[in-house]
Protein backbone atom coordinates (compact mmCIF):
# COMPACT_ATOMS: atom_id res chain seq x y z
CA UNK A 1 0.00 0.00 0.00
CA UNK A 2 1.89 3.01 -1.12
CA UNK A 3 2.11 6.08 1.71
CA UNK A 4 1.47 9.48 0.89
CA UNK A 5 3.90 10.94 3.25
CA UNK A 6 7.66 10.47 2.62
CA UNK A 7 10.07 8.56 4.13
CA UNK A 8 13.60 8.49 4.73
CA UNK A 9 16.30 6.84 2.47
CA UNK A 10 19.77 6.98 2.62
CA UNK A 11 22.49 6.39 -0.49
CA UNK A 12 24.12 3.24 0.69
CA UNK A 13 25.83 2.64 -3.01
CA UNK A 14 25.27 4.45 -6.60
CA UNK A 15 26.66 2.37 -9.67
CA UNK A 16 26.84 4.25 -13.11
CA UNK A 17 25.31 1.53 -15.73
CA UNK A 18 26.26 4.10 -18.46
CA UNK A 19 27.71 8.02 -18.94
CA UNK A 20 24.27 9.72 -17.11
CA UNK A 21 22.87 6.63 -15.82
CA UNK A 22 22.81 5.24 -12.51
CA UNK A 23 21.51 2.97 -10.07
CA UNK A 24 20.99 4.17 -6.84
CA UNK A 25 20.75 1.47 -4.26
CA UNK A 26 18.77 2.89 -1.18
CA UNK A 27 18.55 1.73 3.00
CA UNK A 28 14.57 2.54 3.77
CA UNK A 29 14.35 3.87 7.50
CA UNK A 30 11.53 2.46 8.16
CA UNK A 31 9.67 -0.50 10.89
CA UNK A 32 7.00 -1.22 8.48
CA UNK A 33 7.43 -3.78 5.78
CA UNK A 34 8.11 -1.81 2.21
CA UNK A 35 6.44 -4.29 -0.52
CA UNK A 36 6.34 -3.50 -4.20
CA UNK A 37 4.61 -5.32 -7.35
CA UNK A 38 6.83 -5.51 -10.05
CA UNK A 39 5.97 -2.36 -12.42
CA UNK A 40 5.12 -0.42 -9.74
CA UNK A 41 7.22 3.21 -9.18
CA UNK A 42 8.48 5.14 -6.24
CA UNK A 43 7.67 8.77 -6.14
CA UNK A 44 11.74 9.99 -5.00
CA UNK A 45 11.81 13.35 -3.75
CA UNK A 46 15.40 15.60 -2.80
CA UNK A 47 14.66 19.05 -1.01
CA UNK A 48 15.03 21.81 -3.13
CA UNK A 49 14.97 20.09 -6.23
CA UNK A 50 11.40 18.45 -6.30
CA UNK A 51 9.99 14.86 -6.70
CA UNK A 52 10.10 12.25 -9.53
CA UNK A 53 8.55 8.95 -10.34
CA UNK A 54 10.83 6.34 -11.14
CA UNK A 55 10.23 2.68 -11.49
CA UNK A 56 11.81 0.41 -8.75
CA UNK A 57 14.02 -1.79 -9.84
CA UNK A 58 14.17 -4.40 -7.16
CA UNK A 59 15.95 -5.75 -3.98
CA UNK A 60 19.33 -6.21 -4.08
CA UNK A 61 21.25 -7.76 -0.51
CA UNK A 62 18.55 -5.59 1.52
CA UNK A 63 18.81 -2.40 -0.38
CA UNK A 64 15.85 -0.68 -2.64
CA UNK A 65 16.90 0.23 -6.15
CA UNK A 66 16.11 3.18 -8.82
CA UNK A 67 18.06 3.06 -12.14
CA UNK A 68 17.69 6.75 -13.10
CA UNK A 69 18.67 8.82 -16.40
CA UNK A 70 20.03 12.66 -15.47
CA UNK A 71 18.23 14.72 -17.76
CA UNK A 72 15.95 16.82 -15.84
CA UNK A 73 16.15 19.15 -12.74
CA UNK A 74 15.31 16.76 -10.04
CA UNK A 75 16.91 13.45 -11.80
CA UNK A 76 20.14 15.83 -12.27
CA UNK A 77 21.05 16.02 -8.25
CA UNK A 78 19.70 13.08 -7.36
CA UNK A 79 22.71 11.13 -9.05
CA UNK A 80 24.66 13.58 -8.13
CA UNK A 81 24.06 12.45 -4.07
CA UNK A 82 27.16 11.19 -2.62
CA UNK A 83 26.74 7.24 -0.48
CA UNK A 84 25.41 8.78 2.89
CA UNK A 85 23.14 11.44 2.01
CA UNK A 86 19.61 11.12 2.04
CA UNK A 87 16.38 11.45 -0.10
CA UNK A 88 12.31 11.20 0.55
CA UNK A 89 10.76 8.24 -0.71
CA UNK A 90 6.63 8.03 -1.40
CA UNK A 91 5.42 4.79 -2.55
CA UNK A 92 5.23 2.42 -3.86
CA UNK A 93 2.40 3.65 -6.53
CA UNK A 94 -0.19 2.19 -9.35
CA UNK A 95 -0.38 -0.94 -10.72
CA UNK A 96 1.97 -3.66 -11.69
CA UNK A 97 1.97 -6.34 -13.54
CA UNK A 98 -0.31 -9.44 -13.24
CA UNK A 99 2.12 -12.14 -13.24
CA UNK A 100 0.60 -13.92 -10.39
CA UNK A 101 -2.53 -15.04 -13.36
CA UNK A 102 0.18 -15.14 -16.06
CA UNK A 103 1.65 -18.50 -14.87
CA UNK A 104 1.76 -21.45 -17.31
CA UNK A 105 2.14 -19.05 -20.41
CA UNK A 106 4.59 -18.02 -22.54
CA UNK A 107 6.00 -14.28 -21.53
CA UNK A 108 7.39 -12.52 -24.11
CA UNK A 109 8.99 -9.12 -22.98
CA UNK A 110 9.42 -5.96 -25.73
CA UNK A 111 11.28 -2.93 -24.42
CA UNK A 112 13.36 -0.40 -26.07
CA UNK A 113 16.14 1.91 -24.36
CA UNK A 114 15.97 2.41 -20.77
CA UNK A 115 12.14 1.94 -20.94
CA UNK A 116 13.27 -1.91 -19.75
CA UNK A 117 13.31 -0.78 -16.22
CA UNK A 118 9.79 -1.88 -15.78
CA UNK A 119 10.37 -4.97 -16.42
CA UNK A 120 13.45 -6.02 -15.19
CA UNK A 121 12.32 -6.98 -11.99
CA UNK A 122 9.41 -8.95 -13.77
CA UNK A 123 12.11 -11.02 -15.78
CA UNK A 124 14.43 -11.51 -12.34
CA UNK A 125 10.76 -13.01 -11.33
CA UNK A 126 9.82 -15.41 -14.08
CA UNK A 127 13.39 -16.42 -14.27
CA UNK A 128 13.57 -17.53 -10.43
CA UNK A 129 10.38 -18.91 -10.82
CA UNK A 130 10.77 -20.82 -14.34
CA UNK A 131 9.15 -23.93 -13.39
CA UNK A 132 5.81 -21.41 -13.52
CA UNK A 133 5.93 -19.99 -16.98
CA UNK A 134 6.83 -21.50 -20.29
CA UNK A 135 9.50 -20.21 -22.54
CA UNK A 136 10.24 -16.90 -21.74
CA UNK A 137 11.22 -14.40 -24.55
CA UNK A 138 13.14 -11.05 -23.97
CA UNK A 139 13.35 -8.74 -26.92
CA UNK A 140 15.42 -5.53 -26.55
CA UNK A 141 16.39 -2.47 -28.50
CA UNK A 142 18.63 0.37 -28.30
CA UNK A 143 20.02 2.96 -30.59
CA UNK A 144 23.60 1.92 -30.31
CA UNK A 145 24.91 -1.72 -28.51
CA UNK A 146 26.94 0.25 -26.36
CA UNK A 147 23.72 1.69 -25.29
CA UNK A 148 22.09 -1.45 -23.56
CA UNK A 149 22.09 -1.54 -19.60
CA UNK A 150 23.37 -4.47 -17.89
CA UNK A 151 24.97 -6.48 -20.23
CA UNK A 152 25.85 -8.93 -18.45
CA UNK A 153 22.91 -9.75 -17.20
CA UNK A 154 21.44 -10.17 -20.93
CA UNK A 155 24.64 -12.63 -21.74
CA UNK A 156 23.36 -14.69 -18.74
CA UNK A 157 19.56 -15.02 -19.88
CA UNK A 158 21.35 -16.24 -23.07
CA UNK A 159 22.36 -19.07 -21.62
CA UNK A 160 19.09 -20.48 -19.82
CA UNK A 161 17.02 -23.06 -20.71
CA UNK A 162 13.90 -22.09 -22.78
CA UNK A 163 14.86 -18.40 -22.61
CA UNK A 164 15.48 -16.76 -25.91
CA UNK A 165 17.12 -13.26 -26.28
CA UNK A 166 16.99 -11.16 -29.06
CA UNK A 167 18.60 -7.36 -29.49
CA UNK A 168 18.44 -4.86 -31.74
CA UNK A 169 20.31 -1.95 -32.62
CA UNK A 170 18.92 0.81 -35.15
CA UNK A 171 21.69 3.18 -35.47
CA UNK A 172 24.60 0.91 -35.86
CA UNK A 173 26.74 1.26 -38.70
CA UNK A 174 28.34 -2.21 -39.28
CA UNK A 175 26.90 -5.82 -37.70
CA UNK A 176 27.81 -6.91 -34.36
CA UNK A 177 27.48 -10.91 -32.61
CA UNK A 178 23.93 -11.43 -31.43
CA UNK A 179 23.13 -8.31 -32.63
CA UNK A 180 20.20 -7.54 -35.33
CA UNK A 181 20.62 -4.25 -37.23
CA UNK A 182 17.11 -2.56 -37.12
CA UNK A 183 13.88 -1.91 -34.70
CA UNK A 184 12.77 -3.78 -31.52
CA UNK A 185 9.86 -4.80 -33.46
CA UNK A 186 11.35 -6.59 -36.51
CA UNK A 187 12.86 -9.02 -34.10
CA UNK A 188 8.99 -10.27 -33.36
CA UNK A 189 9.74 -12.63 -36.22
CA UNK A 190 12.53 -13.89 -35.37
CA UNK A 191 10.67 -14.81 -31.36
CA UNK A 192 9.31 -18.44 -30.70
CA UNK A 193 6.63 -18.51 -28.26
CA UNK A 194 3.03 -19.33 -28.47
CA UNK A 195 0.55 -16.94 -29.79
CA UNK A 196 -2.29 -18.90 -28.81
CA UNK A 197 -0.48 -19.01 -25.14
CA UNK A 198 1.42 -16.03 -24.37
CA UNK A 199 1.81 -13.19 -22.28
CA UNK A 200 3.02 -10.08 -23.82
CA UNK A 201 4.88 -7.55 -21.38
CA UNK A 202 5.87 -4.05 -23.21
CA UNK A 203 7.51 -1.03 -22.32
CA UNK A 204 8.96 1.89 -23.71
CA UNK A 205 8.39 4.74 -26.52
CA UNK A 206 4.48 4.77 -27.13
CA UNK A 207 5.43 4.76 -31.40
CA UNK A 208 7.44 1.74 -30.47
CA UNK A 209 4.66 0.14 -28.91
CA UNK A 210 2.29 0.64 -31.52
CA UNK A 211 3.99 -1.02 -34.44
CA UNK A 212 4.79 -3.91 -32.00
CA UNK A 213 0.78 -4.42 -31.36
CA UNK A 214 0.62 -4.19 -35.29
CA UNK A 215 3.38 -6.93 -35.71
CA UNK A 216 1.74 -9.13 -33.24
CA UNK A 217 -1.63 -8.63 -34.63
CA UNK A 218 -0.37 -9.99 -37.55
CA UNK A 219 1.79 -12.87 -35.64
CA UNK A 220 -2.60 -13.93 -34.08
CA UNK A 221 -1.86 -12.54 -30.32
CA UNK A 222 -5.07 -11.44 -28.90
CA UNK A 223 -5.23 -8.25 -27.74
CA UNK A 224 -6.26 -10.04 -24.28
CA UNK A 225 -2.26 -11.26 -24.01
CA UNK A 226 -0.71 -7.69 -24.39
CA UNK A 227 0.38 -5.55 -21.19
CA UNK A 228 1.71 -2.31 -21.20
CA UNK A 229 3.37 0.13 -18.96
CA UNK A 230 3.12 3.47 -19.65
CA UNK A 231 4.46 6.41 -19.60
CA UNK A 232 3.55 10.08 -18.86
CA UNK A 233 3.85 13.36 -16.47
CA UNK A 234 3.08 11.61 -12.87
CA UNK A 235 3.55 14.42 -10.46
CA UNK A 236 1.47 13.21 -7.47
CA UNK A 237 1.31 9.94 -8.06
CA UNK A 238 -2.28 9.92 -6.99
CA UNK A 239 -4.45 10.79 -9.59
CA UNK A 240 -5.14 14.04 -7.66
CA UNK A 241 -3.13 16.92 -10.58
CA UNK A 242 -4.59 15.00 -13.92
CA UNK A 243 -0.99 15.72 -15.31
CA UNK A 244 -1.15 12.06 -16.71
CA UNK A 245 -4.65 11.68 -17.38
CA UNK A 246 -5.30 9.10 -20.10
CA UNK A 247 -8.62 9.23 -21.83
CA UNK A 248 -10.87 8.28 -18.77
CA UNK A 249 -7.75 7.26 -16.57
CA UNK A 250 -5.15 8.60 -14.51
CA UNK A 251 -1.79 6.57 -15.47
CA UNK A 252 0.01 7.33 -12.17
CA UNK A 253 -3.12 5.77 -10.11
CA UNK A 254 -4.65 3.02 -12.52
CA UNK A 255 -1.37 2.23 -14.35
CA UNK A 256 1.31 2.65 -15.51
CA UNK A 257 0.84 -1.37 -16.23
CA UNK A 258 -2.67 -1.67 -18.09
CA UNK A 259 -4.07 -4.31 -19.77
CA UNK A 260 -4.28 -3.21 -23.50
CA UNK A 261 -7.74 -3.41 -24.32
CA UNK A 262 -8.68 -1.34 -21.44
CA UNK A 263 -6.89 1.28 -23.16
CA UNK A 264 -6.68 0.67 -26.66
CA UNK A 265 -9.14 3.55 -27.72
CA UNK A 266 -6.54 6.18 -26.61
CA UNK A 267 -3.43 5.24 -26.96
CA UNK A 268 -1.51 7.03 -29.62
CA UNK A 269 -4.45 9.31 -30.33
CA UNK A 270 -3.21 13.09 -30.22
CA UNK A 271 -4.14 14.73 -27.51
CA UNK A 272 -4.92 12.14 -24.86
Amino acid sequence: MADFLPMTATLAAKKMELPGVHTLSLALETRAPFDFDFGQFNMLYLFGAGEVAISIMGWDQGLLQHTIRAVGRVTRPLVDLEVGQQLGLRGPFGQGWPLAKLQGKDLVFITAGLGCAPVVAAIHHAVANRDKYGRIVILQGVKHHADLLWQAQYRRWQTLGKCQVLLAASEENRHRHRWRLGLVTELLELAEFDPANCAVLMCGPEIMMLAALKQLARQQVGDDAVYLSLERNFQCGQGLCGHCQLGPYFVCKDGPVFHYPQVKPWLGQEGV
